[in-house]
């Protein structure tokens, strides 16, 4: 805000400044762009010393001598250009890297603020870092875990895809942990807190990602890698220029011509046009820094759900079991599942809907969170869930059909059984597929000059490297924490020879990664 605020008070000042002058009051016009001139030394001078601090010199020490040299010798216009051109480009500057900053931290936003305490058989709405350790708190269904606990009670749906990457749902037994930041995917459930919020997983990822931008060295401007060598020269040209010519503005003339006005204007011009073009496809980038470091970059970090995969479990393949016709069994189970709030119910009736085929209400619906569904069809009794929740409930074959389909080794995909009239008709396999495009990235990324590029997955081993293979990457790493992607990225970065390191991910669990890397990109 103060960069743009600066650059409006420039250009005001110089424009200003002009008209008094060719109203024919120069002196007023000398003092309103001494002013602005001024105006400009103080923050510009503020940065410089930052800038020496850390042993660093940048093209800005050159402006800031050219700007303090114009004042001093009575050329208000010359260091109020200057003073233009400095504002403006930290201005353009600051205005796309505050836009872009947002994308990433928009990632950790989703922390939970307010917990339900359960206390005396009463629900009281809290502050999440009021949670003690033996508190126990109700989630709601759809809610995010506000910290890390046990089951409590029969047991409750999990989707921890946003800390391990894994898009199917697990059943949480009693007494099993749930971690915070993952979210409730069935009917609400009670959780016993185990730690506070402030020690809990979730709390842990944001402060990885704090650390990790905090770690991130700062991006350091073409012209700056010069600007030690060059400020010097400088001042050693334009005071000679002044000696031999027993002329000070002379010296002057150098500073003004030296200072890289045009590349501190045109670098930043140039970015936001990239940006703007790079908005128009998708992509917002954090950071003129981003856009350099990504043209050095060797090394590609791929995580997989939602980043290499669509993220979202769909059918790819239904097995007859018995008479009845593939589309039917799937048409069956998509209209009984219109009612679940299982996870893949969704999937399951989208893909119908997509087939073209036509969807019936059911009635006498009845359905055990994570387990199954049961209902009525069109005058057919209609079962969908897990082969042993079938097998419970006497759709005999049906445990064994889905011990048959494990046997075929497909890793990543659920398994759905359909019943229908009392015997098992169909199984249906759910898997999380490739986005368009992803197959062979690998090796379109080595074309582009690429040299290594590597899956860093939650997902077991078996799923992982079956989309790896896909992929075409160089290696797989699989179950994979926050902090152990986060060492993946820090590891790689310590080898010179790999290059500037990008990690690309979508979710909770890649956003310390995110931070860290050369170039973090984050999936929409």
């Amino acid at each position: 805000m103060k960069e743009r605020l600066l650059a409006a008070l420039a250009f005001a000042g110089l424009c200003a400044g002009g008209a008094v002058r060719l109203a024919g009051h120069a002196h007023l016009a000398d003092q309103i762009w001494g002013v602005i001139a001024a105006l400009s030394v103080v923050p510009l001078g503020l940065a410089v010393l930052r800038s020496l601090k850390r042993r660093d010199v940048g093209v800005d020490a050159i402006a800031l001598v050219a700007i303090a040299t114009a004042v001093v010798l009575g050329e208000e216009l010359a260091a109020a250009i200057v003073a233009l051109m400095m504002s403006g480009g930290a201005a353009l500057e600051a205005w796309a890297s505050t836009r872009a900053r947002r994308a990433l931290h928009l990632l950790v936003e989703r922390a939970p603020r307010t917990a339900r305490r359960v206390e005396d058989n009463a629900v009281t709405e809290i502050d999440v870092d009021s949670l003690v350790p033996g508190d126990l708190a109700l989630v709601l269904k759809g809610e995010v875990v506000p910290a890390d606990g046990v089951v409590e009670g029969d047991e409750a749906v999990i989707d921890e895809s946003t800390l391990t990457g894994e898009p199917l749902p697990i059943v949480a037994k009693h007494g099993h942990p749930v971690r915070s930041g993952t979210a409730n995917a069935g009917d609400a459930f009670k959780l016993r807190v185990v730690r506070p919020a402030a020690e809990s997983a979730y709390a842990r990822v944001v402060e990885l990602v704090r650390a990790a931008e905090v770690d991130r060295a700062p991006f350091v401007r073409l012209a700056d890698r010069y600007a030690a060598i060059f400020l010097p020269v400088t001042l050693v040209v334009a005071v000679t220029a002044g000696v031999i010519a027993g002329d000070a503005r002379r010296s002057l003339a150098v500073l003004v011509v030296a200072t890289p006005c045009p590349l501190i204007l045109a670098a930043p011009i140039a970015f936001v046009a990239g940006l703007s073009r790079a908005a128009r496809v998708g992509i917002i980038v954090k950071g003129a820094g981003a856009i350099e470091r990504l043209g050095g970059t060797k090394t590609v970090l791929l995580d997989k759900t939602g980043t290499l995969t669509l993220g979202r479990p769909q059918v790819e393949r239904i097995v007859p079991l018995d008479t009845v016709e593939p589309l039917e069994a799937l048409r069956l189970a998509a209209s009984l599942d219109q009612l679940s709030s299982h996870s893949l119910a969704g999937g399951l009736v989208e893909d119908a809907r997509r087939r073209g085929l036509t969807l019936t209400f059911p009635t006498d619906v009845k359905e055990e969170v994570g387990k199954g569904i049961e209902g009525t069809v069109d005058g057919r009794s209609v079962a969908v869930g897990s082969g042993h929740w079938l097998e419970e409930r006497h759709w005999h074959g049906a445990a064994q059909a889905a011990v048959s389909l494990d046997a075929e080794g497909s890793p990543g995909h659920a398994r759905v059984i359909v019943g229908v009239d009392g015997r098992v008709a169909a199984a249906i396999l759910m898997g999380d597929r490739l986005r368009p495009g992803a197959e062979g990235l690998g090796d379109r990324l080595r074309a582009t000059g690429v040299t290594y590029v590597a899956l860093v997955s939650g997902d077991a081993e078996t799923v992982a490297a079956a989309v790896g293979a896909q992929v075409g990457v160089d290696r797989v790493y699989a179950h994979q924490t926050p902090e152990e992607k986060l060492e993946v990225v820090r590891s790689l970065k310590g080898q010179r020879e790999l290059g500037k390191v990008a990690m690309v991910g979508d979710g909770i669990n890649d956003a310390p990664a995110l931070a860290l890397a050369d170039v973090g990109i984050a999936m929409g």
